[in-house]
């Protein structure tokens, strides 16, 4: 072989003195041709689709120090203490206690991995524009810029903003909440529609016509904190058009072959069943992205004993928490308390989350992403849902309830209910009725956070977390970016 590779340098060099003559290039073609069949279009979708997925410091999910994190351990619902033992650094427990500051890793890690997101859509957008793609196509990538920036006015409010890769970071403008909020809506109301209505197969894990819709309705939903103007009817439109998609509640029936003795928690497990599952993040550890979430909380032996790797001893969830879920509600079986496999007793109570720390048996943990392989020491495989069925449910029951029509929602809130074991409401709901089945069924998905914004919760005192002012409705834009673009305004309080 070795001798091949010569010979042919050899002819190369030699070529090179001669003549130069016209050749034909057969193992090219120009990019609008390669971006503009079906499967290159597939390919730039692809690069975006990429950065969804996580890894240490960036991504939605499944991973650690990005998105997720800030977004989950500044709510009520998870945090990793700082250990009495030295382990875990504080970045967590300061997000519980509401702490950040711009300087923040994870509120830095979650600006930088959409901003390269935000370029990466802008890309496939040009490429498949310029290449007269399938229509689908172009959509799907204004879907995923859009739920992009989605992401940052959620976190950061009034945020730098641009479609166009053309310019430099320093002139990039910085837009208002109300002005990227309206860029949002309109991109999604003129491209879902575009979208393909397939389920599964080589949609899983992407924005079909019903992922968009779940993205417009989540949108609208959050609209009153977004632009002080709420859209509750236009968001049960969009749940509307979701629920043509055919979807389901996954069955709740006990299942022997579980770990976990149900039948829900296949929805966390290796695949996310495509009856309920409106969108998810594929995960294979060690190919493409992984799952920490129940590796990160269970204590070493623990770990070793249930999954065959040692755990990291890390995230718990707050007693207070805990403490709402009734004792025959099936999703109570994702937390471990007491005595474990392994000789580990977790304790209900935290004694400290950062001075001097939690002892490393202190808290209950959660398996609710029970490990499957391939899984080693540093992830599992399961899968991430980034929306299902049952949050729909919920956020229809949620507009009806903002609407004054509360009879309409319990039947809604009822179905998510009985599939977790509990009896119906025995009334038409309240609006903390929603609340509270919102954290039972969707913790430690990534929603609590925004939840707690929009039922005015977030900003109380809650276990080891004081109450704050309204700033911290806001995280602050990071040191790097006001660095970086000095036209910049910071968030107010910071």
């Amino acid at each position: 072989m070795k001798k091949i590779i010569l010979s042919i340098l050899i002819v190369a060099l030699g070529m090179q003195n001669c003549k130069k003559v016209n050749e034909n290039v057969y193992d090219k073609y120009p990019a609008d041709q390669f971006y503009g069949d079906a499967k290159g279009a597939d390919v730039a979708l692809a690069n975006v689709y990429s950065q969804v997925s996580g890894n240490w410091g960036t991504g939605y999910a499944g991973a650690d120090n990005c998105w997720y994190d800030l977004n989950s351990m500044s709510s009520d619902e998870q945090v990793i203490p700082h250990r009495n033992t030295g382990d875990w650094q504080l970045d967590f427990a300061q997000l519980y206690q509401r702490q950040w500051i711009p300087s923040s890793t994870m509120v830095g890690n979650t600006w930088t991995w959409l901003y390269k997101s935000v370029y990466t859509a802008n890309l496939a957008v040009d490429q498949l524009q310029k290449a007269n793609a399938d229509a689908s196509k172009i959509a799907e990538a204004k879907v995923l810029r859009a739920f992009f920036y989605y992401l940052l006015i959620d976190d950061y409010g009034s945020v730098p903003f641009y479609t166009d890769n053309n310019i430099t970071v320093d002139k990039i403008p910085q837009t208002s909440r109300v002005e990227v909020y309206n860029f949002i809506v309109k991109e999604l109301t003129a491209n879902v529609e575009l979208l393909s209505e397939a389920k599964g197969g080589v949609y899983y894990g992407r924005f079909n016509k019903w992922a968009g819709y779940a993205l417009l309705a989540k949108v609208y939903l959050n609209a009153e904190v977004y632009t002080g103007t709420p859209h509750w009817t236009e968001c049960l439109a969009a749940c509307a058009k979701v629920t043509q998609g055919g979807y389901t509640l996954h069955p709740g029936a006990a299942n022997a072959a579980s770990p976990l003795g149900n039948q829900y928690y296949e929805l966390f497990g290796d695949k996310c069943p495509d009856d309920e599952t409106i969108l998810a993040i594929f995960a294979t550890e060690n190919i493409v992205s992984r799952n920490i979430y129940a590796l990160r909380s269970v204590n070493g032996p623990n770990g070793v004993a249930m999954f065959g790797f040692s755990g990291w001893n890390g995230t718990i969830v707050p007693r207070p928490f805990y403490d709402r879920y009734a004792d025959n509600d099936i999703r109570k079986k994702q937390f471990l308390v007491g005595a474990q496999p392994g000789g580990v007793t977790y304790s209900l109570d935290v004694t400290s989350l950062d001075n001097p720390g939690a002892g490393p048996a202190e808290g209950i943990r959660n398996v609710k992403f029970y490990p499957v392989p391939p899984q080693d020491g540093s992830g599992e495989s399961n899968d991430f849902p980034i929306y299902r069925y049952a949050d729909i449910l919920l956020m229809q029951a949620e507009c009806n309830i903002r609407l004054g029509n509360s009879g309409a929602a319990k039947p809604l809130i009822d179905q998510v209910r009985q599939r977790a074991g509990l009896a119906a409401l025995a009334a038409s709901p309240a609006l903390d009725d929603v609340y509270n089945e919102r954290g039972f069924e969707l913790n430690w998905e990534g929603h609590r956070r925004q939840d707690m914004i929009r039922f005015n919760k977030f900003l109380l005192a809650h276990d080891f977390a004081p109450a704050v002012p309204a700033f911290r409705l806001l995280f602050p834009i990071p040191t790097s970016a006001l660095d970086a673009n000095p036209a910049l305004k910071q968030n107010a309080g910071y």
